[in-house]
């Protein structure tokens, strides 16, 4: 099956090059287009994508109220990958705050633009830049820290929180530990579950913001 893509972006030529980087691959169909964030509920609904590539700056609703509307409004709501110019953007990890599964910048290589499609779409987030995660540990409050103490995580739980920090996938954090996939996802489970986030970049973004993990 392929992954269906929405493209979501206030310029033309964004949403063509997009196009036409992503419809070159077999396994990927951009299934529509649109040209603000007001315009994406519907969209989904009649379309149901996979991935919405979603750009953070939009005339009337912007990536980082699209987001949120959508992951209120959808019961299954597709993953949504913020594409954005600037990789210091307090916008990209306003986006991410708000449930947005992972970052791609514009002018990342074709090749690059099809691995943040496929990644996300499996549910294994990117790897945050590192002004994004500077941007996290500047969030940091002392509830975060807290939280992070009430998630009470065991030492392997906390290990793979830090290798999901670092961007690894499912099957790289079991080469990492010498573990089974399986049981990595045993415990990616329990982690979100710990720390109530809904997916791997909510319990990332709860590692930067509680200090639990430092920016590099």
């Amino acid at each position: 099956m392929a992954v269906s893509v929405l493209l979501v972006d206030d310029e033309p030529l964004v949403r063509a090059g997009l196009r036409a980087v992503l419809e070159a691959q077999q396994d990927i169909e951009v299934v529509g287009e649109a040209a603000d964030g007001a315009a994406v509920i519907p969209l989904v609904r009649r379309l149901t994508p996979d991935v919405i590539a979603m750009d953070v700056r939009m005339p009337l609703m912007d990536g980082i109220e699209a987001t949120r509307a959508v992951l209120r409004a959808v019961p299954q709501p597709p993953k949504i990958l913020v594409v954005t110019t600037f990789e210091n953007d307090e916008y990209v990890y306003e986006a991410l705050r708000a449930g947005a599964d992972g970052f791609l910048l514009k002018r990342a290589r074709p090749a690059e633009i099809v691995h943040a499609v496929r990644l996300v779409a499996s549910g294994e987030s990117l790897l945050f830049p590192a002004a994004v995660r500077q941007l996290a540990a500047e969030y940091g409050t002392s509830e975060a820290r807290a939280a992070m103490d009430r998630a009470a995580l065991t030492d392997r739980e906390s290990a793979v929180l830090r290798l999901m920090a670092r961007g690894l996938s499912n099957a790289e954090i079991a080469a990492e530990l010498v573990v089974g996939v399986q049981t990595v996802k045993t415990h990616v489970s329990a982690v979100l579950a710990k720390l109530g986030a809904r997916d791997r970049t909510q319990a990332v973004i709860a590692a930067y913001e509680s200090g639990f993990v430092a920016p590099r």
